[in-house]
């Protein structure tokens, strides 16, 4: 079929293009709510004024905006991992049974321009599901719903103080197989952690499986933990379990013969999970 008469080509591809990316920077500023006012009122409000499209943009004010999101937000960049080594050790190390992730990462804005973000990743493997079990969808649903209740608040993630006491859990059975651990600033942050975890899949939290680690060595306190100098260049030491906090942002589920990971709850926005926040 023709286009119609004095169709504009460019004027066409601009409007597409403004819509469609307009529904990524609802999605990557979704936690400012339904209310798509152009605002200032503070940081985040303004950046999405800056990302958001406008029927009179000019060309260069397109591309401006479509690179605030993609590269100067990292849009574009978000869940990409540098991979190197043989492809052949990466298969998941149980065959069958499902693995449920929980990522935690520190807010942007509590991260000194020194320092890269810090980050935490927990996970228990679903030892009552394999792989092919004919209702693991509607499992991994109400995995996600009881998520959503557990580890996020007021639509944010909750948040865990991590410090230098590493607290870990080893229950084989109920998929914690090789003693879980999670580097908290108090014992009682840990086992916190890990009854979420164990109520969201569905079994029985034991605190005899509890083991604490407690260091001698305290956690780097300070903004830098010094510099030292590799083949000519100076570089960041890493700090020591510095204490600081880090939020929950999404959970997934690594599925075992699934090359995608299946998003269950995503506080980021930045994904398509099984359950809205």
């Amino acid at each position: 079929m023709a286009l119609p008469e004095g169709h504009n080509t460019a004027e066409f591809l601009q409007d597409v293009f403004k819509k469609s990316a307009n529904k990524e920077v609802a999605r990557f500023f979704g936690d400012l709510g339904e209310n798509w006012e152009l605002s200032l009122a503070d940081g985040r409000s303004q950046l999405r004024t800056a990302c958001t499209h406008q029927e009179n943009d000019t060309v260069g004010m397109t591309n401006l905006r479509h690179a605030l999101l993609y590269d100067i937000l990292g849009y574009s960049k978000n869940g990409l991992v540098l991979f190197y080594g043989s492809k052949e050790s990466q298969e998941p190390p149980v065959i069958g049974h499902p693995k449920i992730v929980f990522y935690f990462s520190q807010d942007a804005q509590a991260v000194p321009n020194e320092e890269s973000k810090a980050d935490a990743e927990y996970s228990v493997r679903l030892m009552a599901l394999e792989n092919t079990s004919s209702n693991l969808r509607t499992k991994l649903l109400e995995i996600a719903n009881e998520i959503k209740i557990e580890f996020v608040d007021a639509k944010k993630g909750i948040i865990l103080t991590k410090g230098n006491l590493c607290v870990s859990y080893k229950d084989a059975k109920n998929g914690f197989p090789n003693g879980s651990k999670i580097l908290a600033n108090t014992e009682t942050d840990a086992i916190d952690i890990y009854k979420r975890m164990c109520k969201v899949v569905d079994v029985a939290y034991d605190e005899k499986s509890i083991t604490v680690h407690n260091p001698k060595k305290s956690s780097t306190i300070g903004l830098s933990s010094g510099t030292q100098v590799i083949m000519g260049k100076t570089r960041t030491k890493k700090a020591y379990r510095r204490v600081v906090n880090v939020r929950f942002r999404y959970a997934y589920a690594l599925i075992p013969g699934e090359p995608n990971p299946l998003f269950l709850v995503d506080t980021t926005y930045r994904y398509n999970p099984l359950v809205k926040i």
